[in-house]
């Protein structure tokens, strides 16, 4: 049996841009249900740092774009959904946290609503040395959750979606989603940063470690 050859990837540029952005915008239609693929782990562009964003869109393209992307990451559901995702290598992401969950959660993990927020080009920088400790999962690693140290609290630069500088500081639930999005930007999946005792498949994680906070799951998994 021949083996298929592999897939040289193409340089990740603004040509590959502008051919992932015109596909992504010339197959979907939020308003028709018509979404995009979210790439798995072993996509290249995951692991590429995306291209600032310096004009290479038009603003109505910039919009649409952000559109598909909000509207996936609501369908997934998820609380933060970056350009890497869709196969497009763009400094952009979406977040939003406005889910229902439990007193205890939201205490355990400092956990409050995020409103819809577009991020462009952007940095943050841990304010302070608090970490906060809790699982994680990711929309491109499907299936698989990990307990991950993150700043408790950072500040964040940023564009907003129409080219005006920001800065912002997030804390608790809040500060990881940043965290877990602009990371994206820069080719790095939470798997990186996780605790590698801690991963477990989403039904083990609802069996034995669906808690507010970790520590049955330290205790129990030894990490």
């Amino acid at each position: 049996m021949t083996e298929p050859s592999p897939i040289e990837p193409s340089p990740i540029d603004n040509a590959y841009l502008r051919a992932a952005v015109d596909a992504v915008l010339s197959a979907c239609d939020p308003n028709s249900g018509d979404l995009p693929a979210i790439v798995q782990a072993g996509h290249p562009v995951l692991r590429a740092r995306a291209l600032p964003f310096t004009g290479q869109l038009a603003p109505d393209e910039l919009a649409r774009l952000i559109d598909i992307m909000t509207a996936t990451m609501r369908a997934a559901p998820g609380v933060g959904l970056a350009a890497p995702q869709i196969g497009i290598p763009l400094q952009l992401a979406v977040l939003e946290d406005l889910y229902e969950v439990t007193p205890e959660n939201a205490a355990a993990r400092a956990r409050e609503p995020l409103e819809l927020l577009t991020i462009v080009n952007p940095r943050y920088t841990p304010l302070g040395t608090e970490l906060a400790s809790h699982y994680e999962g990711c929309l491109s690693m499907s299936g698989w959750q990990a307990v991950v140290d993150r700043a408790a609290s950072v500040k964040l630069s940023y564009d907003d979606d129409h080219g005006t500088a920001r800065t912002a500081t997030f804390t608790g639930w809040q500060a990881r989603i940043v965290q877990h999005e602009t990371d994206h930007l820069f080719g790095t999946l939470y798997i990186d940063k996780a605790h590698p005792r801690s991963l477990c498949a989403n039904a083990e994680y609802a069996r034995y470690w669906a808690n507010p906070d970790i520590a049955a799951a330290k205790a129990g998994l030894n990490f």
